[in-house]
């Protein structure tokens, strides 16, 4: 079988659309999986998709793999809903590394009741941090903003 997609350089991958084609270049060790998988994750069903964004996860390049997080940040924007093996694989990963934005993109457009307990969880803690980080700018803005007004009157 004769593939058309450019596994050397990766270009056009991102408009990837065939699971089976992708599994078959999982298998030869093709480089690009994961910017595959996310060509995936635009064009075929979530079922299709999520386990082979699981698979590339565990790539050993460490680009394809944070591609396939790509992928799944991708897949809940354009879902609105992860699998159980998705929902699974971010929480393994956990926020403060490659997961942070896919998990974040998850926490986002998936309706907090379709979140299992976990997601949940670091819904709660993210809207919290982040209102407290955003009232702490908001803060350093305003005494920069009075010390400046102070060097004037001085001057």
């Amino acid at each position: 079988m004769t593939s058309e997609w450019d596994w050397r350089n990766g270009q056009g991958l991102l408009a990837f659309d065939d699971p089976e084609e992708w599994d078959a270049a999982f298998e030869r060790g093709e480089p690009h999986l994961g910017t595959a998988v996310i060509g995936l994750a635009f064009h075929s069903q979530l079922e299709e998709a999520s386990p082979r964004i699981v698979r590339a996860m565990r790539l050993p390049d460490g680009l394809q793999r944070a591609n396939a997080f790509v992928a799944a940040g991708h897949a809940a924007r354009l879902n609105g809903g992860l699998t159980p093996e998705l929902f699974a694989a971010l929480r393994a990963e956990g926020l403060g590394g490659v997961a942070e934005h896919p998990i974040r993109d998850t926490l986002t457009f998936v309706p907090f009741r379709d979140l299992p307990p976990w997601f949940k969880r670091q819904w709660a803690f993210v809207t919290v941090h982040d209102k407290l980080e955003y009232w702490g700018q908001r803060v350093r803005d305003a005494v920069g903003d009075a010390r400046q007004a102070l060097r004037r009157r001085r001057d």
